[in-house]
């Protein structure tokens, strides 16, 4: 794990709770950190717990309306200004809508796909171009079981986490001879705020956000032939 040493990261999504535990991981294996997110209090505190428990890494922080090209073309200057580079993405921030298809509108269509397919696609446009310089490069973009399947109500978010599948499985295809590494890594549903809108389920039967983020951090750390690039992260569901 000592290659992730002084290596910058991006955390899109920091403030929520699969976002919020990657973070944590990632600075116990001595990475600096941006962290990304919408509410402040949140990534103050985060930023505060992670430098009181590791004082050797850089940490920083920046809000981001993810539905505002402004907001992420400010968001990406302060990046650049205060770290420069990065070597590793990751995207985990997310809307989730369970709508009907008649009581979705194209607004939320749209804001949906903004925020859990086009941003995405942003980040990994302009900080591939670090990584391809480099050589060296991890994408992470946290995807869900409904990358893989539909639900009743769950037309929007079904549709972007398809999408935002098959976005990884391209850039996998397309950077790997730069020596960066696509991932897309989906979860079933998890313990989260998001995962609480999910009221068909038993939430005591969620995962842990904890070891989708250690999941995650072992995942990126092979750095020779093995390649775990699209895994689907299930639950087994005792009840």
């Amino acid at each position: 794990m000592k290659k992730f040493q002084n290596k910058n990261c991006l955390i899109v999504g920091a403030s929520g709770g699969i976002g919020n535990e990657i973070a944590k991981k990632m600075s116990e294996l001595d990475c600096n950190l941006f962290l990304v997110g919408t509410n402040k209090n949140k990534l103050s505190a985060l930023k505060k717990e992670i430098t009181n428990k590791n004082k050797t890494i850089k940490v920083e922080y920046g809000l981001v309306d993810l539905t505002d090209d402004q907001s992420i073309n400010n968001l990406i200057k302060k990046i650049r200004k205060e770290f420069g580079t990065i070597d590793i993405l990751i995207n985990t921030a997310g809307l989730f809508i369970v709508k009907s298809l008649q009581n979705s509108s194209i607004q939320e269509f749209d804001e949906c796909f903004r925020i859990n397919v086009r941003a995405p696609f942003i980040f990994c446009k302009e900080f591939s171009k670090d990584m391809k310089k480099r050589g060296w490069g991890r994408i992470v973009n946290i995807g869900s079981s409904s990358s893989y399947n539909g639900f009743k109500n769950g037309t929007m978010y079904c549709a972007t986490k398809h999408s935002l599948l098959g976005l990884s499985r391209a850039l996998f295809a397309e950077l790997k001879e730069y020596g960066i590494r696509t991932y897309c890594i989906s979860p079933g549903s998890t313990k989260t705020k998001m995962g609480r809108l999910s009221k068909d389920q038993n939430f005591e039967t969620f995962l842990n956000p904890n070891e989708i983020a250690e999941y995650v951090a072992f995942v990126i750390s092979f750095d020779k032939e093995l390649i775990s690039e699209e895994v689907k992260l299930n639950r087994i569901k005792m009840e």
